[in-house]
């Protein structure tokens, strides 16, 4: 821990600079902050000392003492990263540059609870942990996707329509109970949306990620940052009317929701009433795989349905990248067409012009690779590193 605020202040600042991982020496921190050799000295020496940032491999010399370079230490520590579905669940262990180490992924029911779902996060997190050679103590954060609202604050569940047993739950105080790190929890389409931009489109700004399984949400990544809205519900547009849902029941207690029409159950539902054994997401994607035509028209029309919600997202936020995403992405272009269908026939001819609407690049690692990335901001944060929390 530094000494002073002012120190702790500027060491902090320092180090912002160098998290993206491009070595630098002394000189050219000192001409990038203006700040005078001296300062970035004592500051590199602190980070240096904490184990944030390590030497590298000098850079070839000119004459005289090569100069020596430094860059962020990804493996200073770990954190604990989580994508929990409504029927499966993906924990892992990801070093401070948001590399995954080790995961390991299990069907779940998100309705058994939060002791039994979170049981199985803690214990798998550790058995993971002693497979990478670390514990407890090395672990900086631990960042969390749920399907369902999220008041981001506190990091409790906000009456999510499929997570029976979860209102208002205390997230992050069970997991400190155990491993005493902040704990980031977030709606799961969130976490989505930050590990696809990170992944698949690193320098698109204004994106949308929509994903389609059990539910139906959206997360929107805006001028480069998350937007959440004034309660963390932002995106769910799961829940709002379409034309075509009339009077079917949606799990939220309203009527005529998108989610009630176009998710994995809905078209499930859709297809055994025209005689066909669908259950499940998994048996949607088989029989339209085997080229099955009713299924191949039930997922097209919902994804009309999508589209015709998207249409008004497109007005609203302009996004230059629509992704599809979530277990019923993997039908693949029969989905997407039909949101495609609709979106560029109704939308403004601006607003589509450079508007990219494809499927996921990141698939099923999307939310853990995003919840990875909530928990390595969160821990090397200005104001974390400044206060002196992320000690090592």
């Amino acid at each position: 821990m530094t000494d002073s605020p002012s120190l702790a202040s500027g060491v902090s600042e320092l180090f912002q600079l160098l998290r993206d991982g491009v070595p630098r020496t002394r000189a050219e921190l000192a001409k990038s902050t203006g700040l005078a050799r001296s300062t970035i000295a004592a500051r590199v020496d602190e980070l240096m000392r904490m184990g944030l940032i390590t030497a590298v491999a000098d850079k070839v010399s000119t004459g005289g003492r090569p100069p020596s370079q430094f860059a962020l230490n990804p493996a200073a520590r770990v954190v604990i990263a989580a994508d929990l579905g409504a029927s499966h669940a993906t924990v892992a262990i990801a070093d401070l540059a948001g590399t995954i180490l080790a995961e390991s992924s299990e069907p779940i029911d998100i309705a058994d609870g939060p002791d039994a779902v979170l049981s199985w996060l803690l214990d798998g997190a550790r058995r993971l942990l002693t497979q990478v050679g670390r514990d407890d103590p090395a672990v900086a954060a631990i960042g969390i996707g749920v399907p369902g609202p999220v008041e981001h604050s506190s990091g409790k569940p906000s009456t999510p329509p499929i997570m029976p047993g979860w209102d208002g739950f205390d997230i992050p105080g069970w997991l400190q109970a155990h491993i005493p790190v902040p704990v980031l929890v977030d709606n799961d389409v969130n976490t989505m949306a930050l590990g696809e931009r990170a992944t698949a489109w690193p320098s698109v700004d204004n994106l949308l990620f929509v994903k389609i399984a059990t539910g139906i949400g959206a997360g929107l990544i805006s001028d480069g940052h998350l937007q959440r809205g004034a309660q963390g519900v932002a995106g769910d547009i799961g829940h709002v009317h379409i034309a075509r849902g009339g009077d079917v029941p949606c799990t939220c207690g309203n009527r005529g929701c998108l989610e009630a029409l176009a998710s994995g159950p809905a078209i499930a539902r859709t297809l055994r009433a025209t005689g066909l054994e669908a259950h499940t997401v998994k048996d949607v994607v088989d029989l339209v795989k085997h080229g099955n035509v009713d299924a191949i028209q039930a997922v097209r029309q919902a994804g009309r349905d999508i589209g015709e919600v998207l249409t008004t997202c497109v007005s609203l936020v302009n996004p230059s990248v629509i992704a599809i995403g979530g277990s019923m992405a993997r039908v693949g272009e029969h989905l997407i067409a039909g949101v495609r269908e609709v979106v560029y026939s109704r939308s403004a001819p601006l607003a589509t012009a450079h508007l990219s609407i494809v499927q996921s690049a990141t698939g099923a690692e999307a939310g853990v690779l995003g919840a990875s990335i909530l928990a390595v901001e969160h821990a090397l944060s200005r104001d974390v590193l400044a206060a002196g929390v992320a000690t090592v």
